[in-house]
């Protein structure tokens, strides 16, 4: 079992002389020093208790919580509805794509082995919410209310309908179809949990939102849909492990982190693409977006705006549309491909119109074959172009690499903070856009941001169509 990161096509003796190359061994090597200053920040901040989603992997408490929930009450429900919004959500759709059966949720129970299907309602738009709940059977459902603070706006109001209808239907009963994952201590849905007997588990005060997957807010349903968490826990704490030498060149996190970092600050490659090269790894590059976009793209103390752009895309689909703007469009991107190893049911195209060329070269490969080819030509074509990119691969898509994927990133994103100079751990950009919301909407402690809302000028008319 084994996770590789190979960066060949990312130094730009391999990255063909086009615009944009690729960086420079000697750069990468003298960042060396620069990213033991960041190793060294990284180490500092866990051992001052900030970097909690470090101690996931070996927190047999937070995993016995989650495993025995599940063994005592998993097989009650038919339905797992997770409601949560960012990092409460995207790593949950993540697992169930990359761990689950393809289309899950529409296979007959019996194909599921008895587990249920895994929702997440990741937005408050009233149709989708209303399409659901309108399908759910109530009295075989579960839903997972997840909120670190017990106050995002998204969350507690899909909360507040879901409870509504669960009392319509189970009277005080329906705390058997309520679980929450919250602050230890602390926020709204802590105190409800205290109040009416609520199941809630932890997410421990020093891990944020985005680096919580490995907590019960990923945890907890992927062990309810019968994915093996300890093993999810065991690969990301080999992986901690393998990241945390301060060499760099023995660093899989470190060099992640310092070629993007190079290839952006001092290469003007600001548009970094994640493109996994496998349908069950696709939702992996929604979840690395925020993670790398939230936690980078800040302002300085010095006032200087900073972070590169994180975009996901999907090989080979997206080699009949993105692909041609990472070849010749403008050279400001570097591509990073997921792969992974076959695994079982691969599918092996037929021998058939063996006289017409255009079909007879594929018979007899398969298209699992194919679809590394493609990739392998893909890498090998952008770095003919010049443009830089590498490829992590899989042994396997299972839980013990799917966690130390996760974990990899993860570090990396830490790395990455200290050497753009930001906290990668805040969110300040987005706070003014929630005190603006909370002021809309009448909450209370929002007078000043009602104010400031209130000064805000009002559309010209002469600007709307």
């Amino acid at each position: 079992m084994a996770i590789r990161l190979d960066v060949s096509n990312f130094i730009a003796r391999a990255a063909g002389t086009g615009p944009g190359g690729g960086i420079a061994a000697a750069e990468f090597e003298g960042a060396a020093a620069r990213f033991g200053q960041a190793h060294a920040a990284l180490r500092a901040q866990h051992a001052a208790g900030i970097l909690g989603f470090l101690d996931l992997p070996a927190n047999a408490a937070l995993l016995r919580q989650v495993t025995d929930f599940a063994d005592a009450r998993g097989s009650r429900y038919r339905d797992v509805v997770v409601l949560g919004i960012g990092g409460s959500a995207l790593g949950p759709i993540a697992m169930r794509t990359a761990l689950r059966a393809p289309g899950w949720n529409a296979l007959p129970d019996g194909s599921r082995d008895g587990w249920p299907r895994l929702h997440v309602l990741d937005n408050v738009d009233p149709r989708t919410i209303a399409a659901l709940l309108d399908t759910l059977d109530l009295r075989q459902a579960l839903f997972i209310v997840t909120s670190k603070s017990g106050g995002t706006a998204e969350t507690m109001s899909q909360f507040l309908v879901v409870h509504e209808q669960l009392a319509r239907v189970h009277g005080s009963r329906m705390t058997d179809h309520l679980a929450f994952v919250t602050d230890p201590e602390k926020g709204a849905l802590r105190a409800i949990a205290r109040r009416e007997g609520i199941p809630a588990f932890d997410v421990p005060s020093n891990v944020g939102g985005r680096f919580s997957v490995l907590s019960p807010v990923g945890t907890l349903p992927a062990a309810l849909v019968g994915i093996d968490v300890a093993q999810l826990l065991a690969g990301a704490g080999d992986m901690a492990l393998r990241c945390a030498g301060g060499e760099l060149r023995t660093n899989p996190a470190g060099v992640f982190a310092v070629l993007q970092w190079l290839a952006d600050t001092r290469h003007g490659l600001k548009v970094q693409v994640l493109m996994p090269y496998r349908d069950a790894l696709r939702d992996m590059a929604a979840w690395f977006v925020q993670l790398w976009a939230e936690s980078l793209g800040k302002r300085r103390p010095d006032g200087t705006h900073v972070g590169p752009t994180p975009l996901p895309a999907l090989g080979a689909t997206d080699q009949h549309s993105q692909v041609q703007l990472f070849m010749e469009g403008p050279p400001d991107k570097t591509v990073v491909f997921l792969a992974a190893g076959r695994g079982e049911g691969d599918v092996t195209i037929p021998r058939a119109y063996g006289d017409i060329a255009e079909l007879a070269y594929l018979g007899g490969h398969t298209l699992g074959e194919l679809l590394d080819a493609e990739r392998c030509a893909t890498a090998g074509a952008l770095a003919r172009a010049g443009r830089p990119n590498a490829t992590i691969t899989l042994d396997a898509i299972d839980p013990w690499h799917v966690g130390a994927l996760m974990m990899l990133f993860e570090i990396a994103t830490i790395y990455a903070g200290d050497l753009y100079g930001v906290n990668p751990l805040d969110q300040p950009g987005v706070e003014l856009g929630k005190q603006f919301t909370f002021a809309m909407l009448g909450r209370p402690g929002s007078d000043a941001a009602r104010r400031e809302w209130d000064r805000m000028p009002a559309p010209d008319p002469r600007w709307q169509l």
